[in-house]
Formats: structure tokens, C-alpha cells, sequence
């Protein structure tokens, strides 16, 4: 069973807003559902930037299943070399297909790939994936620079200094609870209940790197 897709907020900061939208799959059999981000939409500065995977039955590595656009407007990516340059965003291929890494000076640099759930990984974990959809989702990887102390978000939140893990280390499974809040109405809304963005007094704090 194909679950109803969601938005959800990632990391929202006074001037960074980023929403994942998820897809995901229910086994009957299983006492969770299993999800994947399927696209991000990146609100800074006065620009508006989204990066999402295809949707594809059958998987080819030569194929390039990535999307782009930058305010409202698709990005035509062909070829290993191709790169966008616009004020202080810069986006490059990462691999000549489904790799890119998106980078704003000073702010953050997100590395995003389109990878699918394959015949075996799915029989092993149960996912239960069909020939009709091999599930295209993005394989993240997050660095920050400059955020506040009020950055929050499902991932934001993790940046925080006073941050206290919620998932219960002891079950079989870590699911990370309370997402009510996180969610979002759209790709680029920032009306999710945390929401910081377009705040003022903003503390710059020390951040890691992340993969999601």
C-alpha cells in the first residue's frame, strides 16, 4: 500500500527554510511504514529552490532522474560537467547522473542523490516494492555554517545546544516521534508550527556535519 505523500519541515532558521517531501510504502505484515524524502524545497535569501527524483518503474544508472528549479524556473542539467552559478548559489554535478551539491556561501552546502529501492533491498527489509514504481528518493547530506539558536526542525532541531534526543535508543526500531508539528501544507509553505523563518535576532552557533 502506497502512503499519502507529505511535507514536512526540515530545518527552518531566520534566513534558511528546508521542507522534505515524503513518500512512502505500508506492509500490512509490519507495525511501521517505511518513508523517503522524494524532493526538498530550499527557501533563502529571496530565492526559491527545489531538487527532487523522478518517478520511474525501472532504474538506469546512465538515465538521469534528477529535477531542478530555481525560482519557478527548471534548470537543464545535462552532461558530468555541468554546473549553475547564480549570486552565491552554485550547484555541480557530483557524478555524471542522479549526484549533485548544492552550495550558498556561508550558509550551507546539501549534497543530494536519486538512488532506487532495489529487488533485493526491498525483499530483505520487506518494503514490499512492485515493478510499477522502484521508489526514486534522494539520498541526502547536509552541512551548515551559520545557523541561530533558534534553528528547528525535524533535522534543525538536532543543531541546538540544549538538544535531547526523544527516540527510545532501546527499541527495535528508532522512530523519532512528535512529527505533527514538522508538517508543512506544501513544497515551499513555511507554516509549520516551528517555523522560523524570515525571524530576526539570530545567534550564529557551531554546527557538524549530518546525512539524512
Amino acid at each position: 500500500m502506497v502512503l499519502h505523500s507529505t511535507f514536512t519541515g526540515l530545518l527552518s532558521d531566520p534566513n534558511l527554510h528546508i521542507n522534505a517531501h515524503f513518500i512512502g510504502k505500508r506492509n500490512p505484515k509490519l507495525t511501521r511504514d517505511f518513508t523517503w524524502v522524494q524532493s526538498i524545497g530550499i527557501l533563502f535569501d529571496d530565492h526559491k529552490l527545489i531538487v527532487g527524483a523522478k518517478k520511474t518503474s525501472t532504474w538506469d544508472d546512465k538515465e538521469d532522474h534528477l529535477y531542478i528549479t530555481f525560482n519557478d524556473t527548471p534548470l537543464t542539467h545535462d552532461g558530468k560537467n555541468w554546473n549553475y552559478r547564480n549570486s552565491s548559489l552554485l550547484i555541480t554535478r557530483t557524478s555524471p547522473t542522479n549526484g549533485i551539491a548544492i552550495e550558498v556561501e556561508n550558509s550551507f552546502r546539501i549534497t543530494a542523490s536519486v538512488v532506487p529501492i532495489g529487488e533485493e533491498e526491498s525483499r530483505v527489509h520487506g518494503y514490499n516494492i512492485t515493478n510499477d514504481d522502484c521508489f526514486a528518493h534522494l539520498e541526502l547530506g547536509f552541512k551548515f555554517y551559520n545557523l541561530s539558536e533558534a534553528v528547528n526542525g525535524l533535522l534543525g532541531q538536532t543543531y541546538r545546544w540544549n538538544y535531547v534526543s526523544k527516540i527510545k535508543v532501546s527499541s527495535n526500531m528508532a522512530v523519532m516521534g512528535d512529527i505533527p508539528k514538522y508538517s508543512s501544507s506544501g513544497m515551499l509553505a513555511t507554516d509549520c508550527s516551528v517555523s522560523r523563518f524570515g525571524r530576526r535576532n539570530r545567534t550564529p552557533v557551531m554546527v557538524t556535519d549530518e546525512v539524512f
